[in-house]
C-alpha cells in the first residue's frame, strides 16, 4: 500500500489528524431520501441522533455517511448529530447513479465543468443541500470528507460517466479520498480504470459493496491495483450471512490484503433502522460483527479493518496546487 504523508480527515465540524478518528464505520446514511427508495426515507434528526448514540456506545467514534448531492444530505443536521453524540462525521459530496435523479434533474445534464466546480465548493468551503441551479448560494456550515460517485449495474451510461468524471476532477484538485457504489459489486475494474484516465489512482478510491459479490480472486486483484474494497453488508442477511463476510475478510487477510478492507454497515433504507422498528440497526456492524471478526480472527486484525484502514482511507492527499 502506499506510504504517502496524509493530511487530516475532514470531518463536518473541522479536520482531524487520521490517528485521532478512531474505530470507524465506513459507510452509512444518516439522512436520506430518494425516489430509488420509495417510503424509506429518512430525514428527522432526534431519531438518527438515538440511533447514532447507539452506534457509538457500540464502540464506534466515526461514521462517514456516504449520502451524496440530492439524496436528502443534511449538512445541519450532520452538524448537529455530530455534536450531539461525539461522534467524528465524514459528509460526502459528488453524485450516485441515475436512478436516485428523476427526469429533468439537473444532475443528469449538467455540463462536467460545472459539477466539478461544485464538488470543489462543497470540499473547500462547505456543503449547502438544495436542488441547485444557477449561481452557487452561501457555503454552508460544514465541509464535505469524501467524494462519493456511483455507477448502474453491469454498465455506465453516460451521465454517470460524467458525474465520475468531474469527481475525479474534484479529487485531483483538492487531494480528497472517492467512494464509488458498485451496484452488486460489479464494474469494479472499470470504475478504477476510468478514475485513472482522469489522474485518480486506485489508492484513493474505496469500492463499496464488493461483498455483494464475495469473489476473493476478483478482491485480490483490486486490491492488488491498491483499491480499498468496502465491505458492507453487514446484518443484511438477505444479500448474504455475517459468517460469509468473517470468511471473506480471512481469506483476504491470509492472502496478505488486509490493508486493503474496510467495513461498514449502509443502512439505507427506514426499515434498517431500530429507532423506526427495523433492522438490523445501523449499531449491527459494532455490536455484532465486530466481537465476531475479532473472536474468529483476532483483536489486531480488527484493530487495523476499524482503525488504521479508514484513517489512510479518508486522510485527504497533499496536492501540488493551492
Amino acid at each position: 500500500m502506499e506510504d504517502r504523508p496524509r493530511r487530516a480527515v475532514q470531518t463536518v465540524l473541522g479536520p482531524v489528524a487520521p490517528d485521532a478518528l478512531g474505530p470507524t464505520d465506513a459507510h452509512e446514511h444518516l439522512f436520506l431520501n430518494t425516489p430509488a427508495l420509495p417510503g424509506e426515507a429518512f430525514t428527522e434528526l432526534e431519531p438518527m441522533v438515538a440511533e447514532a448514540s447507539a452506534v457509538r456506545a457500540a464502540g464506534a467514534r466515526a461514521v462517514a455517511d456516504l449520502t451524496p448531492i440530492g439524496l436528502g444530505r443534511d449538512p445541519r443536521a450532520l452538524r448537529l448529530l455530530a455534536e450531539r453524540t461525539g461522534l467524528h462525521v465524514i459528509a460526502a459530496t459528488g453524485f450516485h447513479r441515475d436512478v436516485h435523479y428523476p427526469a429533468g434533474h439537473w444532475a443528469l445534464d449538467e455540463p462536467e465543468d460545472a459539477l466539478a466546480e461544485l464538488l470543489v465548493a462543497d470540499l473547500t468551503e462547505g456543503m449547502d443541500e438544495r436542488d441547485w441551479q444557477g449561481p452557487r448560494p452561501q457555503p454552508g456550515p460544514a465541509r464535505a470528507g469524501v467524494i462519493k460517485l456511483g455507477a448502474a449495474y453491469q454498465a455506465l451510461t453516460l451521465p454517470e460517466r460524467r458525474r465520475l468524471a468531474a469527481g475525479a476532477r474534484a479529487a485531483v484538485r483538492t487531494g480528497a479520498p472517492v467512494a464509488v457504489h458498485c451496484e452488486l459489486g460489479t464494474m469494479a475494474h472499470e470504475l478504477l480504470d476510468l478514475l485513472l484516465q482522469h489522474g485518480v489512482p486506485p489508492g484513493r478510491v474505496a469500492l463499496a459493496h464488493l461483498d455483494h459479490n464475495p469473489d476473493p480472486g476478483l478482491h485480490a486483484e483490486l486490491a492488488e491495483r491498491g483499491a480499498f474494497l468496502l465491505y458492507d453488508g453487514a446484518g443484511k442477511v438477505k444479500y448474504h450471512p455475517d459468517s460469509l463476510l468473517i470468511e471473506l475478510v480471512g481469506r483476504m487477510a491470509e492472502a496478505g490484503h488486509a490493508g486493503s478492507l474496510l467495513l461498514g454497515g449502509d443502512t439505507a433504507r427506514r426499515s434498517n433502522l431500530r429507532v423506526h422498528g427495523g433492522g438490523p440497526g445501523m449499531a449491527h456492524l459494532f455490536a455484532v460483527l465486530v466481537p465476531r471478526l475479532r473472536k474468529a480472527l483476532g483483536g489486531d486484525l480488527v484493530e487495523r479493518l476499524v482503525v488504521a484502514n479508514p484513517a489512510r482511507a479518508f486522510a485527504f492527499e497533499p496536492t501540488a496546487g493551492p
